[in-house]
């Protein structure tokens, strides 16, 4: 399947410590993909290359097939933390920075569609974490992106909320036929929301491996947990902590 988007990361240094090097990723439209690795890997890196946020790399970033540079309107970002400006409205965060004058009706409808319907009008401070980073959902699908990159935006909220904003991700993913680039350091949630998890190890280099994950989604949680891919994930994280 043709990629519609291509990382090309040939070396990513941060004085003289390189944390990415021959490193290269392919995402197929409608494909969601996670990220796993130990801390200090390189996939926030590679996130803030693929966003246009972090030109100081060797290697390309290529949309469609063409090599793009700097931040793109079909490039979508949300961080680990909402990052909502607190004097600003719900509506007035979801639109801040878009190029065009606001669109009411389009932020009246992400407001439902992330289930925020009648929060317009609050504030952030009247929020509660899970409902801040449904804002930040709202915001990233604004722009109307073909890509979404997340850099592990469920970290911060209790398990339950966590699974009903990973239950919010997969539909979005679904019914805006988004292609997904996700940071996670939690199995389950990589296996629940990807097609593909990529094991990135603390060597700057190739993936150290890929699990595809042949569950057709939606999926059920009580099947993933009797999954023998997370033991064969355990395993290949266990050797690279190894070396």
């Amino acid at each position: 399947m043709t990629a519609l988007l291509e990382l090309g990361v040939d070396e990513k240094r941060y004085g003289t410590r390189t944390v990415l090097r021959g490193f290269h990723l392919r995402l197929a439209p409608g494909e969601v993909v996670s990220l796993i690795g130990a801390s200090g890997c390189g996939k926030s890196s590679l996130l803030s290359i693929a966003a246009g946020l972090d030109g100081q790399y060797r290697g390309s970033v290529r949309l469609r097939g063409g090599a793009i540079r700097g931040t793109h309107a079909e490039i979508g970002l949300i961080f680990q933390e909402p990052r909502l400006f607190p004097w600003l409205t719900v509506e007035q965060n979801i639109v801040f920075g878009a190029p065009d004058a606001p669109d009411a009706g389009r932020v009246s409808a992400l407001l439902e569609e992330v289930g925020l319907s009648g929060f317009g009008k609050s504030l952030p401070k009247q929020l509660s974490g899970g409902q801040a980073q449904r804002v930040a959902i709202a915001r990233g699908l604004y722009t109307r992106p073909r890509v979404l990159l997340l850099d592990e935006p469920f970290s911060a909220v209790d398990a339950f909320t966590r699974m009903r904003l990973q239950d919010l991700l997969a539909r979005v993913a679904e019914q805006h036929r988004l292609s997904v680039l996700l940071v996670t350091h939690d199995i389950d949630e990589a296996l629940y929301l990807s097609d593909r998890i990529v094991l990135m190890d603390g060597v700057p280099g190739p993936a150290r491996a890929e699990f595809e994950v042949d569950h057709t989604r939606p999926r059920e949680r009580a099947v993933l947990a009797t999954s023998t891919l997370k033991p064969a994930i355990l395993e290949s994280l266990h050797a690279v902590h190894a070396i």
